[in-house]
């Protein structure tokens, strides 16, 4: 429904975490936007996988970090961005010039967002003037949620049945969002603070957003403070 006209471009330190990963391929897979991402971005997941996994004790370290790269590969064949090289000349002013690899896959693809945890290595100054702009995963995702509360918790509950070692619970899946950092998406602050709907504004002209209004905005307009429960409530059926 919406995938027709917002792309994102997902950064490595959001693919690396379980729970973020899942959460941003279960809106991806639901079609709420086009998910992008590069080589150089799988290679840097599967390492910081297979370091994660190493530092558990975990035995096949190396193989599980494989593993997990195959099954996002094969469940978004679209999502490789390639033969960007030639974009890489924008992206001199970076902190961090071995981002530039980011930026210019972003650029190739016409990505509209970069999703990344690490907003300071890429300015609003020099993201800008080459209509991009960064977002972190949080704040990210609880925007996409807004898209479509309903369809977006559907997605999400399918994606919690999927857990088995452990299953979780409702409230164990909100608590482990909270312990991720994923604080607006649980709390859906993101729906009711003036600022980031001045964001998600902003998101709406560059076609993430759809014009009308949803069920939950109407929400923030009429009883502000009920936000935070309307979506629990939501959460917590799935």
């Amino acid at each position: 429904m919406f995938a027709n006209r917002f792309t994102a471009f997902v950064d490595a330190c959001c693919l690396v975490g379980v729970l973020k990963r899942n959460l941003l391929l279960t809106l991806a897979e639901a079609e709420f936007f086009r998910l992008r991402w590069s080589e150089p971005v799988l290679v840097e997941t599967e390492r910081a996988i297979q370091g994660i996994y190493e530092r558990r004790g975990a035995p096949e370290a190396a193989e599980q970090a494989k593993r997990a790269r195959g099954k996002m590969e094969a469940a978004f064949e679209e999502a490789m961005v390639s033969d960007f090289e030639q974009y890489l000349s924008l992206c001199g002013k970076l902190p961090d010039p071995n981002d530039a690899h980011v930026v210019a896959a972003a650029l190739k693809t016409q990505a509209s967002a970069i999703v990344t945890d690490n907003l300071k290595h890429f300015p609003t100054e020099i993201l800008a003037p080459l209509n991009l702009y960064a977002r972190s995963a949080d704040s990210f995702i609880a925007d996409t949620i807004d898209l479509d509360p309903g369809r977006a918790v559907a997605a999400i509950r399918v994606m919690r049945h999927r857990f088995k070692k452990p299953e979780k619970t409702a409230e164990l899946l909100l608590l482990d969002m909270e312990a991720c950092g994923l604080t607006d998406t649980v709390s859906a602050r993101s729906l009711r603070d003036p600022r980031k709907r001045n964001r998600a504004e902003i998101l709406q002209a560059k076609g993430g957003f759809p014009r009308e209004r949803n069920r939950i905005s109407e929400l923030i307009l009429r009883k502000p403070y009920e936000t935070v429960d309307v979506l629990r409530s939501h959460v917590l059926s799935l």
